[in-house]
């Protein structure tokens, strides 16, 4: 299956949550959905711990990693380094609004600047042949999405890039926390597909409070090429990815979020051997049960015991109890 392909669900880069294991984790419940790093800045992939920062395990392909960053060859070098690494893909992160972000020239600030996108786009696929691929708003500020979104598309295509996840809503830079921006400009599901009949041509990812697999299964339907699921695939992750290869794919895992767990324990001895921390994987499994009974006990065990001296697998086992009495 080629890299588009995967791309008809994607699970969205998010801050302090898609880190390695919370990857590994996903990648259990669903064998072809791509998975996305944390955003990482191209300076400190070239001057930072790349192997903390860039590491990951090979059964999480197909995985992509994204970028944060505005100098084209700050970004081709980093993209160089991301390919011989491994990832299947590399993604400019455009869509980002905190005040840290700005400040550093990237993120969302640089829909206001379709010319530097396209330069380092351009100076990305000049560096590697594995895929480059670009994550943005459909504006920001006072700008008139309608009319610089088909504008920025245009540009940064013309550059190289044939696959954008486009987050359908408007990020206000001033005014409002990252947080805010996930959840008060209001979203236009219409101008992104009314994009996919501008640019046909173009694999087209809508973004951006779809909560449900229903959801995304109804935006393919009207025509989109794939869809990007963030929180709602971090605090459901059952309801989203489970079914997923199924309905998305045709085909793939068909795993009980019960079996998710015992396949995690092997990983999580792998962790702590290694001086790991049981928290460290825990914390993303949390909503594996939510709406099920018994998904209060395993979120409260795990919640309560993980940071004991000596927590390993059977904390995990123990929390799984609370889940499996209740439904047999």
């Amino acid at each position: 299956m080629k890299i588009n392909q995967h791309a008809r669900l994607s699970i969205a880069p998010m801050m302090d949550w898609t880190d390695r294991h919370c990857r590994y984790f996903h990648r259990l419940m669903s064998q072809h959905t791509l998975l996305y790093t944390e955003m990482v800045t191209a300076p400190a992939v070239l001057h930072g711990d790349r192997g903390r920062l860039l590491r990951f395990d090979v059964a999480e392909q197909p995985v992509a990693l994204q970028l944060g960053g505005s100098d084209p060859a700050q970004l081709a070098q980093a993209t160089r380094i991301a390919a011989d690494m491994g990832y299947a893909e590399v993604n400019l992160n455009c869509g980002c609004p905190s005040d840290r972000v700005q400040s550093g020239s990237f993120g969302a600030v640089l829909m206001e600047n379709a010319h530097l996108v396209a330069d380092c786009v351009a100076a990305m696929r000049d560096a590697t042949d594995v895929p480059v691929t670009v994550k943005c708003r459909i504006g920001v500020d006072d700008q008139e999405p309608a009319k610089i979104l088909p504008d920025f598309i245009a540009r940064v295509s013309a550059a190289g890039v044939d696959r954008f996840s486009i987050h359908a809503r408007k990020a206000w830079l001033q005014g409002l926390s990252p947080k805010e921006n996930r959840d008060i400009p209001p979203l236009d599901y219409d101008l992104v597909l009314a994009m996919k009949g501008l640019f046909p041509h173009l694999h087209l990812s809508v973004n951006g409070g779809i909560a449900t697999l229903d959801q995304a299964v109804d935006f393919l339907d009207q025509g989109l090429d794939g869809v990007m699921i963030g929180r709602a695939a971090y605090h459901t992750p059952a309801d989203i990815l489970l079914d997923a290869d199924r309905r998305i794919y045709g085909g793939g895992l068909a795993r009980t979020a019960e079996e998710v767990v015992h396949l995690m324990i092997p990983y999580i001895e792998s962790h702590l051997a290694d001086g790991g921390k049981l928290g460290q994987i825990t914390r993303h499994m949390l909503g594996l049960f939510q709406g099920r009974p018994g998904a209060r006990g395993w979120r409260r065990h795990l919640s309560e015991n993980v940071h004991a001296d000596g927590a390993g697998p059977q904390v995990v086992l123990d929390a799984l109890d609370h889940v499996t009495r209740l439904a047999a």
